[in-house]
Formats: C-alpha cells, sequence, structure tokens
C-alpha cells in the first residue's frame, strides 16, 4: 500500500440537449465552489444521445465563452477529436483559449470518435470530414501531438513533413499563457493509443466502469513508459464518472473505487438537465466525502 495525494476533482457537463446558460450557470456556481478545480465539455458536432437531431454547442467554441466568464477553474475538453481539425489550426484555437483564459487551459486530445458509435460516426458524413481507419487516427494524433507542442514552444516557423501531417513555415504567435505549454491529456484505452500517451501526455484519461480494466489499461501505460525511459508516476491518471443524482451512493462508491486504485484525477459526468445548485450538490455529496489530505491506494495504479 502506498500514500498519494488526495486527487483533484472536476465536472463535465456534455453540450447536447442543453441551452448554453444552462452550462454557464453550471460553471459560474462551480468556479465559486473550491472542491470543484476543473470543468470539462466534449468534443462532438451531433448528439450522441437523446435526441439525434436536438441541439449541440460546437465545444472549443463554447469554453473560449466559458474560459472568458469564469475567473479560477482548469478548463478543457474530454476529449478534442484530431479528426476534426488540422493539428495547426487547433493549437491556435487552444493557444487562444489559453490566453482568453488566463493561462486556465488543459489541452484535451483523442484519436477521435467511436467507429463503432454509429451517432458519433454519422458526424463525419455529415460535415464532409474523412474518416480514416484506426492506424491512421493513432498514427495522425501521435504527430499532432509533437506539431502542436512545436507550435506551441518554438520561436521560428518550421516544416514538418510525417507519415499523416504535412506543413511548411508553421508557426504561432501568440503562444498559450502557460509556459512551456498547456498539461496535454490524452484520452483513450487502446493498446496503440498508450503507446502515444507514454510520449506524449501529461496526463492519461479513461472512461470508468470496469476498474479492473482501469487497472490493467495502467499497468500497460506503465510498461510503455519504461520501454521509452520515462517515469511512469509523471502521468497523472484521470477517470471519468458519470453522476447518478438519484442514487449519489453509486457514484460515492465508483469514486472511492477510482481513488483506491491510485487515480489522480476524477472527472464527474453532470447528466442534463442540471438541476438546481447541482455544482455545490456535487462538492458536498461526492466530493467532500472523499477529500481527506491523503488516501491510501491498494492496487499502485
Amino acid at each position: 500500500m502506498t500514500y498519494t495525494p488526495r486527487p483533484s476533482f472536476g465536472i463535465m457537463t456534455a453540450p447536447m440537449q442543453v441551452d448554453y446558460h444552462d452550462v454557464l450557470r453550471v460553471w459560474r456556481e462551480a468556479d465559486a465552489i473550491p472542491e470543484i478545480e476543473h470543468a470539462w465539455l466534449f468534443d462532438h458536432l451531433m448528439p450522441i444521445g437523446g435526441d439525434p437531431d436536438g441541439p449541440i454547442h460546437e465545444g472549443w467554441t463554447l469554453l473560449s465563452a466559458l474560459a472568458a466568464q469564469t475567473e479560477r477553474l482548469r478548463l478543457g475538453l474530454l476529449v478534442t477529436s484530431n479528426r476534426f481539425r488540422p493539428p495547426t489550426m487547433l493549437a491556435k484555437i487552444a493557444a487562444t483559449v489559453d490566453i482568453v483564459s488566463g493561462g486556465r487551459l488543459d489541452f484535451g486530445i483523442g484519436a477521435g470518435s467511436r467507429p463503432s458509435h454509429p451517432l458519433a460516426r454519422r458526424e463525419y458524413d455529415a460535415h464532409g470530414l474523412p474518416f480514416h481507419d484506426a492506424t491512421h487516427a493513432v498514427g495522425s494524433l501521435a504527430e499532432a501531438c509533437t506539431v502542436i507542442r512545436r507550435l506551441w514552444t518554438e520561436d521560428k516557423p518550421f516544416d514538418f513533413h510525417g507519415a499523416y501531417i504535412q506543413v511548411t513555415g508553421a508557426f504561432c504567435n501568440p503562444k498559450p499563457v502557460q509556459r512551456p505549454n498547456p498539461p496535454i491529456l490524452i484520452g483513450g484505452r487502446s493498446s496503440a493509443t498508450l503507446r502515444v500517451v507514454a510520449e506524449h501526455a501529461d496526463v492519461w484519461n479513461i472512461p470508468g466502469g470496469d476498474i479492473d480494466d482501469v487497472v490493467s489499461r495502467s499497468a500497460l501505460l506503465d510498461r510503455n513508459c519504461d520501454e521509452i525511459g520515462r517515469d511512469p508516476a509523471s502521468i497523472l491518471r484521470s477517470i471519468h464518472l458519470p453522476v447518478s443524482y438519484a442514487q449519489p451512493g453509486v457514484t460515492r462508491d465508483a469514486i472511492g473505487e477510482a481513488i483506491d486504485a491510485g487515480v489522480g484525477h476524477v472527472v464527474l459526468g453532470l447528466p442534463a438537465p442540471y438541476p438546481t445548485g447541482v455544482a455545490r450538490w456535487v462538492a458536498d455529496e461526492l466530493i467532500s466525502p472523499h477529500c481527506g489530505a491523503v488516501v491510501l491506494s491498494r492496487r499502485g495504479v
């Protein structure tokens, strides 16, 4: 058993089937509650739940608006689809959000929507976006992370000629507020994605559910880090857990299980519609019971 610091807690408000002002209300409330340290949106262009033709807001545009309306929360997308935007454009968008937020961006990115999910796959045909196979998606993610970091840190234009990304005279000015760059969070669980995580991520996020799977995936990430000479402890482990308003005990148990497994970054997904005072409820009912100075980890993730 090992002692680890108390994890940080955040919320995720999927910007579908909701009004902008509903999301803004929750984020403003959370911004005033110290127990909630970060807040997240997702990156889809069409709803993946509820009415398939219902409202959904573009993630980075909404994130910039919320960055301007909050003061303390760290913020990001859980996670950006690398398939939607060229990496040079994405780096520019993210740098702008970091500036608007005063240096509060956590840059979440992943290989892209699940091809097995029909409500996610349809986004590509509907928006004229190409949908490449998994090998292309993961390979281009690795190159995108390299290009994006270089755009944020290099002082001169550069060329990059990879297998998937080709740019000439790439440059980003102004740079993000955070130096050398905003933290990079990569989401995913596939073996191939975990190799990219080992090389590029500061934080690794995985959807919750089966904690044994989380532990086994984390162990694989450890091995990938060992192979490239990186300290596995340098990558913060993050989990996304759905919240049950009706059965908070179920959510509390899931949080406790994740903490016991060594997770250091917990994102609580809030289903819409959002009850009045939901951020305060999350802090009191879900976060406070787990706010000890240290936690005892049994699995050593």
